[in-house]
């Protein structure tokens, strides 16, 4: 490794559903944090590591902002404050359109109260026929706080990426780099396994239900098989009723082998090795208001 290293840790916040995880996939290049078109994918500050020659950039994605209504949705809105409180800069993500909304008008705040360097990107600037738009949005934003860059950029074609870590790469300080230069993630292989499964179910199911549901490995063993490594997962789902317990197994467990196929597809593409998946469903009535259930859960202060 060179002497001159440097490191720099950077909160990205925003409400839900704005592209920060996606963002940060793109950054990464490589898929660390779960993506979905429902609010509130996010429940961990998941870290992200992007390693560039002597510049390592440590990435804490947060979950969206938000009025929490149960237990995990504090702990959820805490861990925001907790990781914009311990950084070297914030990357705040918006979507082009209105004003600056509640929301991010209460992460701004929490951005001048640690007086704390900021990057906003405007992302899915894909999706705007109007560029004219595009400068607006800016404008309205330069009113709310001192942004050392105002960057446009979309997370699904690329475009501004490389941008947003060039001013980002500017935080940096001369440190050692805190991660082996090839890691990307500090997420266990347990965690990734849960969060693709859960991903799925905020693919296939409907829009009220994955909010309700964990997902937790309950086993994860290597063994060889005929041709190469076999990877056995176990991992148990579960709801907050009967009634959702039903949707996520389907038909003659037609959804649940959906969920389970599309897991598995993934895991085996992330970690490299023939994966054999098992899913069963489980219903712990109201989790996320039983603080005993969210630790077990992995959601820990």
């Amino acid at each position: 490794m060179s002497e001159n290293t440097r490191s720099a840790f950077i909160a990205i916040v925003g409400r839900p559903n704005v592209g920060k995880s996606s963002l940060l996939n793109a950054m990464i290049g490589r898929k660390v944090a779960i993506v979905s078109d429902k609010p509130q994918t996010t429940r961990n500050r998941i870290t992200g590591v992007l390693t560039r020659q002597e510049t390592q950039l440590v990435f804490l994605d947060t979950p969206g902002a938000h009025r929490p209504r149960t237990r995990l949705g504090d702990y959820m809105v805490k861990s925001i404050g907790e990781a914009v409180s311990g950084v070297d800069a914030a990357l705040l993500v918006v979507e082009p359109g209105p004003a600056p909304g509640p929301s991010e008008k209460e992460l701004v705040e929490q951005l001048k109260k640690h007086r704390l360097p900021a990057v906003l990107v405007i992302n899915k600037i894909d999706t705007l026929a109007d560029k004219g738009a595009l400068l607006a949005c800016i404008d309205r934003w330069r009113q709310e706080y001192d942004f050392t860059a105002i960057l446009p950029a979309s997370a699904v074609t690329g475009e501004g990426v490389e941008e947003v870590i060039a001013e980002l790469s500017k935080f940096a300080f001369d440190s050692p780099h805190f991660f082996p230069d090839d890691q990307i993630s500090d997420q266990p292989e347990r965690v990734l396994a849960a969060e693709l499964v859960r991903e799925k179910m905020l693919l296939l199911l409907r829009q009220e239900i994955p909010h309700g549901i964990a997902v937790v490995i309950e086993s994860m063993k290597e063994r060889e098989g005929e041709n190469g490594t076999i990877l056995d997962i176990d991992a148990y789902i579960y709801c907050e009723r009967d009634s959702h317990k039903g949707m996520v197994i389907g038909k003659r467990g037609a959804m649940l082998k959906e969920i389970a196929t599309l897991a598995r597809q993934e895991m085996e593409e992330l970690f490299g090795v023939k994966v054999n998946l098992q899913c069963w469903v489980k219903v712990k009535e109201d989790w996320r208001n039983r603080q005993g259930l969210l630790g077990s859960f992995g959601y820990r202060d």
